[in-house]
């Protein structure tokens, strides 16, 4: 009897989560955002042949190659994927797993992805087509810190190949390296004071600027998340922006900004850094933030835990979930 149970449960359940990815298979585009930035859902993009999340649980980032091809990192490794949504390659195995943030630059005829692991202490570069590691970036001991863990959460490169590695989930200090992992410095340290970080979570590097800034993600400032510049040099600049609730990372394309916030939303910002669109906003504070919204739960059209997101040359933007079931959203851009 309890055999029969067992079975008749798991085919109940087998036959709502087949029935919940056919309804988002067929799910009708979502429009969100204003003006300029009014953008339309893809539904199902990414999924596999059975409308089934391919990628395993994700807190990770997105970028993109000069192709078009669409790099997100999973806990498992990193996924390629074609604009249309098809999987054209992918990274697995422990040197690619628990990647949280992502970076690519074109280096010569190549181009490199550099990413922060902060589960396994570490930076690393790898070659974006074979997945070649070429370079590892450890706790540097010649800083003189004493630190009990190294956590890094971002990273980003100078135009002079120069690299910063945030580590953000631990000390909060921002280490730099020059091109080929030599430890040049370190700023920054953890605390809510305005030149303090609490959780550096996410960054970049701002190109709306000349020269370049270090777009920083202060993402657990009291009392509420924000965007800082440095200089490259690890100089405070100015605080950008407050309110953004918990900001985990940022996405520069022209003159605009895009930037997710853990609580189920995407803000873009203008070159004057004024919110300009709010996208996905989740009006649920249950679901808002949380990893536990399974595919059977998404909403089209509606975030939850939001981590990264990029541009492509056209102005559409790619949205990753921190999401137990591993999500991925192409928004089209309306013209």
């Amino acid at each position: 009897m309890l055999k029969m149970r067992f079975l008749l449960s798991l085919s109940i359940c087998l036959l709502s989560t087949a029935i919940a990815i056919e309804a988002a298979d067929k799910a009708t585009p979502v429009r969100m955002g204003n003006g300029s930035m009014t953008f339309e859902t893809v539904p199902g993009w990414g999924l596999g042949s059975k409308g089934e999340s391919v990628i395993g649980s994700t807190h990770g980032g997105v970028v993109i190659d000069e192709a078009g091809s669409i790099y997100t990192s999973a806990n498992l490794g990193v996924f390629v994927f074609s604009p249309e949504g098809e999987v054209l390659r992918k990274f697995l195995g422990p040197e690619y797993s628990n990647i949280h943030d992502l970076e690519i630059r074109k280096e010569g005829d190549a181009e490199f992805i550099y990413a922060a692991r902060n589960a396994n202490a570490e930076g690393i570069k790898f070659d974006a087509v074979t997945g070649e590691i070429v370079l590892k970036l450890k706790f540097p001991e010649e800083s003189g810190l004493k630190l009990t863990k190294f956590s890094p959460t971002a990273i980003t490169v100078a135009p002079n190949g120069d690299i910063i590695l945030s580590d953000g989930y631990a000390s909060n200090h921002i280490f730099k390296f020059d091109k080929n992992g030599k430890y040049l410095m370190h700023f920054g340290q953890k605390g809510n004071a305005l030149k303090q970080f609490n959780t550096a979570h996410g960054m970049t590097l701002d190109t709306r600027y000349d020269p370049p800034r270090l777009l920083i993600c202060d993402r657990n400032h009291q009392p509420k998340g924000r965007l800082l510049h440095y200089d490259l040099e690890g100089n405070y600049i100015e605080e950008v922006i407050t309110g953004l609730g918990m900001p985990t990372s940022v996405s520069v394309q022209g003159d605009f900004v895009s930037v997710p916030d853990l609580h189920g939303r995407v803000v873009v910002l203008d070159k004057t850094n004024r919110i300009i669109a709010v996208l996905g906003h989740n009006p649920d504070p249950k679901k808002g933030g949380s990893f536990n919204v399974p595919q059977k739960d998404w909403v089209e059209g509606v975030f939850s835990g939001t981590h990264g997101s990029y541009w492509d040359k056209d102005g559409n933007l790619y949205v990753q979930d921190w999401n137990v079931s591993g999500r991925l959203m192409k928004l089209v851009r309306v013209k």
